[in-house]
């Protein structure tokens, strides 16, 4: 092999090695910012980690929205008609928030609950995450659970 088309193959061999160490890098890096929607039963089920934070989607039950007087938090509890996740929230709520809304909470599970950063309210009778119209179509066939009163 000539010099000429030996240096041209060694740059090729480094340009190759960079972009698959870049590319690497990528992967690593979109899968650590993922956030992953679950739904309550999902969380039942353990697919959620514990410090990892990911969005819970559900319905707010009836009859469980609880607020801390004199500040911004409240406590409710999320369901998908299956199973019930208690949710803390300190901040403004969306002005579309209520019982019986579809909601989308991102934060992360602790001891007591789903802890949640950002509450995101459904604000267009259309649409619906797959995965949580799906959990609420297998809630609607089973007898209902009421829903409990989130924890103090």
């Amino acid at each position: 092999m000539n010099p000429t088309r030996k240096r041209r193959l060694s740059i090729l061999l480094i340009v190759l090695a960079a972009v698959a160490i870049a590319g690497t890098l990528v992967i690593v890096a979109l899968r650590h910012n993922v956030r992953y929607l679950l739904t309550p039963s999902d969380v039942a089920a353990g697919q959620a980690q514990a410090g990892r934070t990911f969005r819970l989607g559900g319905v707010v039950c009836e009859g469980s929205i609880a607020r801390t007087p004199g500040s911004l938090d409240v406590r409710f509890v999320v369901t998908d008609r299956i199973h019930q996740i208690p949710v803390r929230y300190a901040g403004i709520l969306p002005d579309l928030f209520r019982e019986g809304q579809s909601i989308i909470a991102t934060g992360q599970m602790q001891a007591s609950g789903f802890k949640a950063d950002e509450i995101l309210a459904k604000h267009d009778e259309t649409y619906m995450p797959k995965e949580v119209e799906e959990a609420i179509a297998k809630g609607r066939k089973l007898p209902h659970a009421k829903c409990a009163p989130p924890p103090p």
